[in-house]
């Protein structure tokens, strides 16, 4: 289980260097899977929301779920920091893994499963009565994180890496929800990653956004996969085909294919996926 959040900085030991791929986009060194889901199946009450999903998202890359409306997309995300949990009447089956250990033993608690997993949702959602720094520091202060310089170091961090920064710095004290729809989406990114998560989920970050903020977003998700393991649900095929590296299609609640997202959508392998991805259907 991960330990809580704690105020001293412990060291780190360097990254791996980062290589360019073929067409120039930086990527991490190849790990091991983040999450290793075996036979995984969800209810909602009588309803079966996923059926036997077996899948191994990769470390430090970025992984898009695509599928029709009410495939089950947003439920397998929520299912990988237990967020389904909220709703009454859910059931699993079948294991699931983060870096080894099982996300759903009855020693984890999930608090701390939420914790090393982040999400971000399809709406925007600062607190409106909190401001752009109290947004951001929320998390810590709520696991009786104290130390100001320590604050003032992860709250600079966090906007840095949102790409946020530059943008906010002489208007921290402003309310959250006083900045445009995209810089409220990477305020929610800011939040997510000042407590050091392991993984970043994103259900349709982009959806609500014009092209010029989904623009912003999506370079943003590139520079993260160099630290996190990011999972993406999206709706819009180009922008699979744009951020991730490899793509889930689901259907029905089950997993149809998984793999290379370069070869999903130019050489699929399942009929369905290729009905799908040419928009025959959905």
């Amino acid at each position: 289980m991960a330990t809580p959040v704690s105020t001293p900085e412990k060291p780190k030991t360097a990254p791996a260097p980062v290589q360019p791929e073929a067409g120039g986009k930086p990527v991490a060194p190849e790990e091991g899977p983040a999450f290793d889901v075996r036979d995984f199946s969800l209810w909602y009450g009588a309803r079966k929301a996923l059926d036997g999903v077996s899948i191994r998202i990769p470390a430090r890359r970025v992984t898009a779920i695509i599928g029709p409306s009410g495939c089950g997309k947003s439920t397998f995300l929520r299912a990988l920091n237990r967020m389904h949990e909220l709703t009454p009447g859910t059931r699993i089956e079948g294991s699931l893994h983060l870096f080894g250990e099982d996300l759903y033993a009855p020693s984890v608690d999930p608090v701390v499963v939420r914790r090393r997993v982040g999400m971000v949702f399809q709406k925007s959602n600062p607190f409106p009565t909190m401001s752009i720094e109290e947004n951001v520091l929320v998390g810590l202060r709520l696991n009786g994180v104290k130390d100001r310089a320590f604050l003032q170091h992860r709250l600079e961090q966090s906007l840095r890496m949102s790409a946020l920064w530059d943008e906010v710095k002489d208007h921290l004290k402003r309310p959250g929800i006083s900045l445009s729809g995209g810089q409220q989406q990477r305020l929610c990114i800011a939040r997510a990653l000042a407590v050091e998560p392991e993984v970043l989920l994103m259900d349709e970050p982009c959806s609500a956004l014009d092209p010029l903020a989904t623009a912003k977003i999506e370079e943003l998700i590139q520079q993260l996969r160099l630290r996190f393991t990011v999972v993406i649900v999206t709706h819009n095929m180009q922008q699979a085909a744009r951020c991730s590296d490899r793509t889930a299609f689901f259907y029905l609640g089950k997993l149809v294919e998984f793999g290379e997202t370069r070869g999903m959508f130019t050489n699929p392998s399942n009929p369905q996926t290729e009905a799908y991805v040419s928009g025959r259907f959905g």
